[in-house]
């Protein structure tokens, strides 16, 4: 999120030449400002969508490097768990495949208001090199900072989790092979040095391989897996035949979706969608699919809220008694905790979001904070919402005797 404000004038700084300056001057004073145990259970992504770069080349991958080592210089006495990048299996398909989020690159076929790219092929090259250079990243740091800081670095991904509509043996495999398209994507690389065999399968040669280097210096270079969940799609196996169509990151999944889907991403900006329909018990099976395919690895679930969309921004939007924003959240929170007694490596929550903000792709009109924001005042006002008082207690239960509010047993 820091490179947004870093220059970068140099197509390839190199390790030793990305400069410091006023950038890394002000985010060492807003450290400073917070307290230390604050700071230190922070999580900090490197790329937060906001990076200056073309993901479909790879010679940006020393460019990443080099940034994160400014990072990991400043400020990493101060931070104790690093992002290399949040969400990377979502962000080649939204700027590469439908054209949503920079660069904007796609075909008319699959994307919106497409002027160049190629859906069929940029997004598997644009997350090959996010996976390459996160693994430079995180080479970097284990050998010169983790020591040294007794930090962790780990990388963030969309984790909705995919359910199979029916008992029939192709919707489940199906659902497992939209796993594989989504998480699989990049956990598969990052644990064992591939992708996994279905996407090669399915993909075929737009799928671009790792050479026998690369796949070592890929695997086992997370030190813990964040995923941001929202909720569950139901599937089926599609019935088209994919050998007669023209191909992309959806039509190779080869399965129907109920939520969200393509369609449904783009009937967002049309359709009247109240909020994306909760499923806690989705995390509870996310949390233990991560168990058993992967070894257990230490995973925070990143994101987790609720929003209320095509809201009017010009609006005050005073709106306090958001019970159910309240419900929600304890609802995820005590999904988790039977995947921890069944054995999952789940270490920590942290809900979407502290205020309302900009999203990136509803901008305004979407609100999922715990503070609400008066979007009519020059000032911007702020003010807690229950949903905020709530949290707020549930994490402090020494507060929760005198406030009538519930707690998670």
């Amino acid at each position: 999120m820091i490179w947004a404000w870093m220059p970068t004038d140099s197509p390839s700084p190199g390790l030793d030449l990305f400069p410091v300056n006023t950038t890394t001057r002000f985010f060492c004073q807003w450290l400073q400002s917070l307290q230390l145990k604050l700071t230190s259970d922070l999580h900090p992504p490197l790329c937060h969508y906001s990076c200056r770069w073309q993901r479909a080349s790879k010679s940006n991958r020393e460019d990443f490097t080099a940034y994160a080592n400014v990072c990991f210089s400043e400020f990493g006495d101060r931070v104790k768990y690093w992002i290399t990048f949040n969400e990377p299996n979502i962000d080649p398909v939204l700027g590469h495949d439908l054209g949503i989020f920079p660069p904007g690159r796609c075909s008319s076929a699959f994307g919106l208001n497409c002027t160049n790219g190629n859906s069929s092929s940029e997004p598997y090259i644009a997350a090959h090199n996010l996976l390459l250079s996160h693994a430079s990243a995180a080479s970097l740091y284990r050998q010169k900072y983790q020591v040294k800081h007794g930090g962790y670095i780990g990388i963030t991904l969309l984790g909705l989790w995919y359910e199979s509509a029916t008992d029939l043996p192709e919707d489940i495999a199906a659902a497992q092979r939209a796993m594989d398209f989504q998480i699989g994507w990049f956990v598969d690389p990052l644990t064992y040095g591939t992708y996994p065999s279905v996407m090669k399968k399915f993909v075929g040669s737009r799928l671009p391989s790792f050479t026998p280097q690369e796949s070592e210096m890929l695997r086992g270079t997370l030190d813990f897996i964040g995923l941001n969940h929202y909720s569950a799609a139901f599937l089926k196996a599609a019935t088209y035949n994919p050998d007669e169509i023209t191909r992309e990151y959806y039509t190779d999944m080869s399965v129907a979706f109920a939520f969200p889907g393509k369609q449904a991403v783009k009937a967002f900006f049309s359709d009247d969608v109240p909020s994306i329909p909760p499923a806690p018990w989705a995390l509870q099976k996310l949390l233990e699919y991560m168990k058993e395919k992967y070894g257990n690895p230490l995973v925070f679930i990143h994101e987790n809220g609720y929003a209320e969309y095509n809201i009017d921004p010009a609006t005050c939007g005073h709106e306090y008694n958001d019970e159910y924003r309240a419900n929600f959240i304890q609802e995820y929170i005590e999904s988790m905790l039977p995947s921890i007694r069944n054995g999952s490596n789940a270490r920590g929550y942290f809900a979407w979001s502290l205020i309302d903000c900009f999203e990136l792709i509803f901008g305004y009109t979407s609100r999922y904070g715990l503070y609400g924001v008066d979007f009519a005042a020059e000032n911007r006002t702020r003010y807690p919402r229950y949903s905020g008082n709530w949290y707020s207690q549930f994490l402090h239960p020494d507060r929760q005797r005198s406030s009538g509010l519930s707690a998670v047993q």
